[in-house]
């Protein structure tokens, strides 16, 4: 697989919601440091490191454009180019609070309110379509295996993510997908209770951060914070 770039919120650096998922995920997808996770009282002898390894090769964040590859014959100054285009008219937001839930198999918090954040996002999708290279068959492939609906195979053609516009729900992943689910409802009431302080604080939303995987093998960095100035 040839490197990918994907578009992202990522909490403001140093912020507490920052710390508490870099830390919860083990690792800050910004300066490359590692962490030991911490446990949940409720969950005594829970390994977080075996619920966590997709999310922390992704690093903390929720998806506003979903990693691509660039269209031949661009390179990553093209890339820093749009987006510092876009941010430009872009103003700043507040999330508002966040609330610890499940989102299908996997463990989430979400944002109480989508105001702002929909917008933002479809507005990305467009705005960085036409870097995008062309999805291959297997990638394809791989988001059908999962099942889509007829409005999300409409996505996958057009946009090469069936996740996208009114299937879009903004979330900062916390899990790997856990098919007990038992243990999710277990995993959210343990995540709430250590979250609580930092969920309850402001969140704003007033940078586009450009995150780069070198390769299939390699984690997502975050290479480039560039700020909403309109």
């Amino acid at each position: 697989m040839a490197e990918r770039y994907a578009v992202y919120y990522s909490p403001e650096k140093d912020s507490g919601l920052a710390r508490f998922g870099n830390r919860w995920l083990g690792r800050c997808p910004e300066t490359g440091e590692l962490f030991v996770q911490p446990g949940l009282p409720s969950l005594p002898g829970l390994d977080p490191g075996s619920l966590t390894g997709e999310p922390r090769r992704y690093g903390f964040h929720a998806t506003l454009v979903p990693p691509f590859s660039l269209r031949a014959g661009l390179g990553p100054d093209a890339l820093m180019e749009q987006a510092a285009r876009f941010a430009a008219f872009r103003k700043p937001f507040d999330l508002g609070p966040l609330s610890v839930r499940e989102i299908g198999s996997f463990v989430a918090m979400v944002p109480s309110s989508r105001n702002g954040v929909t917008d933002l996002a479809a507005d990305c999708v467009r705005a960085f379509h036409p870097l995008r290279a062309e999805p291959s068959l297997a990638e394809m492939e791989r988001r059908r295996a999962k099942g889509l609906t007829p409005a999300q195979e409409r996505n996958l053609l057009r946009w090469g993510y069936p996740y996208v516009f009114d299937e879009f729900r903004f979330h900062l992943t916390l899990t790997d997908s856990i098919a007990d689910s038992r243990l999710r409802r277990k995993l959210v009431k343990g995540l709430a209770g250590i979250s609580a302080t930092v969920r309850k604080a402001a969140h704003p939303v007033r940078e586009l951060c450009i995150f780069h995987q070198e390769d299939e093998a390699a984690p997502f960095r975050l290479v480039r914070r560039i700020p909403f100035t309109g």
